[in-house]
C-alpha cells in the first residue's frame, strides 16, 4: 500500500518518501519471513509411534507437521507454549516411531548463507520440554536443564534440491531430534539457539532466564547444509534445498514443524543501509523529489 507514496515521486512530503524507502531498504537487508513445510510428500508412521493418552488414537495426521510450530495449545488445559509447556494434541504434532519416515516439501528453499547464525539453515521442532524442578506450576518453575519426552529416537535427516535425490547430513554433527531446545511459542521461529548450550546451561534458569539464554529464539533443534554427505560419505556442496526427509532408525520422535533460518545482516550492513538512509532523507528535505518533478 505504500508504495503508491513513492510512485514516480510524486508527494508534496519529500521527507515521508525518505522514510519510506528508508523502510524498505532496511527491511529488504537479508530480511525472510518465517518459511515452513507445505507439504508432506511422504509418511509412514513406523512402529512404536506415540499415542494420545486414554484415547490411544496415533499421532498420525501428517499436516500436523505442517505450518509455523505451536505457538498456543488450545483447549480447556491448553495455554502458551513455552519450554516447560510442549504442545500435545493430536493435530499440533506428528509421531513418526521405528523406520518410520517424513518427507515435506518447504514454501521457499532452505539456503546455505553466512550470515545464517551459528552456520544453522534450518531448524526441526519436536513436543520436549524442561522439567519444572522446584515444584512450581504457576509461573515461577525451575529446571535443572533435563527434559520431559523428547531424545527418545535414533534418527537421520536428509535434504533434497528436487525431492527425488537425498544427501544424508553427517549424524555425527546433527543434533538429537525432538530434544533440544524445546519450543517457545513467544520466540522467533526463524532463529536458531545458539548450538553450544547444553542442558546444564538452563540449570537453575526460569521462564525468563530461559529466553534470555534463547537470545529471542523459538527453540528447535538446528542443522546446516554444511553437513551433507553423498552415499559414500563424501561432502556435498548444496547451496539450497527444498526437501527435508526425516527417518527413525529407533524410538520414535514427535515433530511440530520445520522452518528455514533467516539470515542476519552484519552490523556493516546496518551501517551502510543506515548511511544509505540519512542521505537518502537529507536529499529529499533539500527538494531533490520537487526539482525531479520540474
Amino acid at each position: 500500500m505504500k508504495k503508491s507514496v513513492c510512485s514516480g515521486g510524486r508527494t508534496r512530503n519529500g521527507f515521508a518518501v525518505g522514510v519510506v524507502s528508508s523502510v524498505v531498504l532496511l527491511a529488504s537487508a537479508g530480511s525472510v519471513l518465517g518459511q515452513y513445510a507445505v507439504e508432506v510428500k511422504r509418511y509412514e508412521s513406523g512402529t512404536g509411534f506415540a499415542t494420545e493418552f486414554g484415547t490411544g488414537a496415533g499421532y498420525t495426521t501428517p499436516a500436523s507437521i505442517l505450518g509455523e510450530p505451536s505457538r498456543v495449545t488450545p483447549g480447556l488445559f491448553g495455554g502458551p507454549v513455552d519450554p516447560f509447556s510442549a504442545p500435545y494434541l493430536i493435530e499440533q504434532v506428528l509421531s513418526v516411531g521405528t523406520v518410520g519416515v517424513v518427507e515435506v516439501r518447504l514454501d521457499t528453499p532452505v539456503r546455505r548463507d553466512a550470515l545464517n547464525p551459528y552456520g544453522i539453515d534450518f531448524l526441526v521442532f519436536g513436543a520436549a520440554g524442561f522439567v519444572i524442578t522446584n515444584g512450581d506450576y504457576s509461573g515461577g518453575g525451575i529446571t535443572d536443564g533435563s527434559l520431559y519426552r523428547g531424545g527418545q529416537a535414533e534418527a537421520r535427516v536428509s535434504v533434497s534440491t528436487d525431492g527425488l535425490q537425498y544427501f544424508t547430513l553427517d549424524g555425527s554433527l546433527s543434533p538429537i531430534l525432538d530434544a533440544m531446545f524445546p519450543t517457545d511459542g513467544a520466540g522467533d521461529f526463524t532463529v536458531p539457539v545458539d548450538p553450544s548450550l547444553t542442558p546444564a546451561s538452563f540449570s537453575g534458569l526460569g521462564y525468563t532466564g530461559i529466553r534470555a539464554a534463547y537470545g529471542g529464539s523459538g527453540g528447535g533443534a538446528g542443522f546446516s547444509l554444511a553437513w551433507a554427505r553423498d552415499g559414500v560419505g563424501s561432502p556435498v556442496v548444496l547451496d539450497s534445498v527444498g526437501y527435508v526427509r526425516i527417518e527413525v532408525l529407533s524410538g520414535q520422535v514427535l515433530l511440530d514443524g520445520v522452518s528455514t533460518v533467516r539470515p542476519v545482516p552484519e552490523a556493516s550492513t546496518w551501517v551502510l543501509l543506515g548511511i544509505g538512509s540519512l542521505a537518502l532523507v537529507g536529499w529529499t528535505r533539500r527538494g531533490g523529489f520537487r526539482s525531479s518533478q520540474r
